[in-house]
């Protein structure tokens, strides 16, 4: 992945696994353990012979799967090794159903290293052992005391295979811990989620529209908030703000995606100092949950929706999506610049000095989506931002009633490298036309002749696609996803 700065700029989906420093002094890499062996996907069933026999840069052959019921919704994989830039291959890909259960945010420890004996720490998540948190998308109906989202995850890994690795194994138990916090809200869609854990919505009567809104200068609005410097306390606060963002549930999600994302970035740059990970690595996540899709891209992969032969672009390029976000970090980078008057974080109003203490909704500049964070003396300041921004990519699969050749495409930058993204869909759409649509192998197939387009063939020049074009030298991945599974969940 890209540096610690690049992502505290992150647009969706926030940070992106952390880069190819470990940071100074310590253990050069070589020296430590690894944190997890290099793998290729659990999913494909390979043998270390086959895994081995995978690593053929000369004749490249591409890895598929080979039981479609492995997957849920008969989802298509399929993969092949680069040209010789790097002994191996360095994407990753993981594709699971999980269980995010009732428990306390105490249930996610830190993810420091610990010395502790592997049977006593079974409940600890970031190592990712024992957890119960994968299901067999078989057993769906048994779960009840929680939230059951299936996951699809690309890394394409960069100066190294360390970090992809790791991601690809902790990643989901990361979003599973976030989505622990909000799981009651989540499960009761009748109510919007409240802007104060433990308030009912709209309780505040300042914040019911029906008080005058009176104009304030700035200064005055400072000296007059309660809790701000110079304030009576006693007095109450004027009417600032007497509306406040109605924040859907769908945005929880996407909040707490992105606090998976910083968290998994934050737990490899600590691990970097005590086992052997090497490099970073890209991070391309599709998470279904409440009949949506939800796609958080850090990096140069992508991923596409292809229905009704219309493309439908559901990633975006890893830079600061809008001047809300620049600001709040420029606020975060240089705090002087706010001369301890107002606060990089934002909320959906202003926050009340009885607040302090309690649970609200906030985000910050590397999210679009929102979560919830413990109140302090320090957010009682003024709100740098206050307004709406761009909408993120998520896709509602119960507004459409989609057929076996409606997919979703995901693919590391081998793949895109060198196709357009016209270029996948026509190829992608004129194969399973082909195809018999009760064949449930027909998606592994498709994402197989992708793989096979991209890399092409080898010439005396070279790996050559359509055209004569140079072929992809990178290593490829790609899922296919078929939509209408989504319509059929419960």
């Amino acid at each position: 992945m890209l540096t610690r700065v690049k992502s505290a700029v992150a647009g969706f989906m926030g940070g992106i696994m952390a880069g190819g420093s470990s940071g100074s002094g310590g253990n050069t890499g070589s020296e430590l353990p690894l944190k997890f062996p290099y793998m290729r996907p659990d999913f494909l069933g390979l043998s270390p012979d086959e895994i081995e026999c995978s690593a053929d840069h000369i004749a490249r052959p591409i890895l598929i799967l080979k039981e479609t019921r492995r997957l849920p919704w008969a989802t298509g994989y399929a993969e092949v090794i680069n040209a010789g830039k790097s002994a191996l291959n360095e994407d990753q890909a993981c594709c699971e159903v999980v269980v995010a259960r009732r428990r306390p945010m105490s249930y996610c420890p830190p993810s420091t290293p610990s010395k502790t004996p592997t049977a006593k720490r079974r409940n600890s998540l970031p190592n990712g052992e024992g957890l119960g948190l994968h299901m067999e998308h078989s057993r769906l109906g048994e779960e009840s005391e929680g939230l059951v989202f299936h996951y699809w995850a690309l890394f394409d890994g960069h100066a190294g295979s360390g970090a992809a690795v790791v991601a690809s194994r902790l990643l989901q138990h990361h979003i599973a811990c976030q989505l622990q916090a909000v799981i009651e809200i989540l499960r009761n869609l009748a109510s919007p989620p409240p802007t104060v854990l433990g308030e009912e919505p709209d309780c505040n009567p300042y914040l019911q529209g029906n008080t005058p809104h009176r104009a304030l200068t700035r200064a005055a609005s400072l000296r007059g908030a309660t809790g701000a410097p110079g304030s009576p306390c006693s007095t109450p606060p004027p009417p600032r703000f007497f509306t406040e963002k109605k924040i859907q549930h769908e945005s929880l999600v996407i909040g707490a995606i992105e606090n998976a994302f910083k968290e998994m970035d934050a737990q490899i740059e600590r691990e970097k100092q005590v086992f052997n990970i090497t490099g970073g690595c890209t991070a391309l996540t599709v998470v279904y949950l409440l009949g949506k899709l939800f796609v958080g891209n850090a990096g140069d992969s992508r991923a596409i929706i292809i229905r009704n032969n219309e493309i439908i672009p559901m990633s975006t390029e890893f830079t600061p999506e809008s001047e809300r976000q620049r600001l709040q970090f420029l606020g975060f980078m240089q705090p002087h610049l706010l001369g301890n008057e107002f606060t990089h974080l934002e909320f959906p109003r202003r926050v009340q000095r009885k607040e302090v203490g309690k649970r609200m909704l906030y985000r910050d500049f590397t999210m679009n989506g929102w979560a919830y964070k413990t109140i302090e003396d320090e957010d009682l300041k003024f709100p740098l931002i206050y307004g709406e921004r761009k909408k993120v990519k998520v896709y509602n699969l119960m507004h459409y009633e989609h057929g076996a050749d409606d997919v979703l495409v995901m693919g590391t930058d081998g793949l895109w490298d060198v196709l357009s993204n016209q270029e996948v869909a026509e190829a992608v759409t004129t194969f399973l036309a082909n195809c018999d649509p009760d064949d449930l192998h027909r998606y592994t197939m498709a994402a197989q002749d992708l793989v096979m387009r991209a890399r092409g063939v080898l010439r005396d020049r070279g790996w050559r696609i359509t055209n004569e074009r140079l072929g992809s030298g990178d290593d490829i991945s790609v899922f296919i996803i078929p939509l209408m599974y989504g319509n059929r969940q419960p």
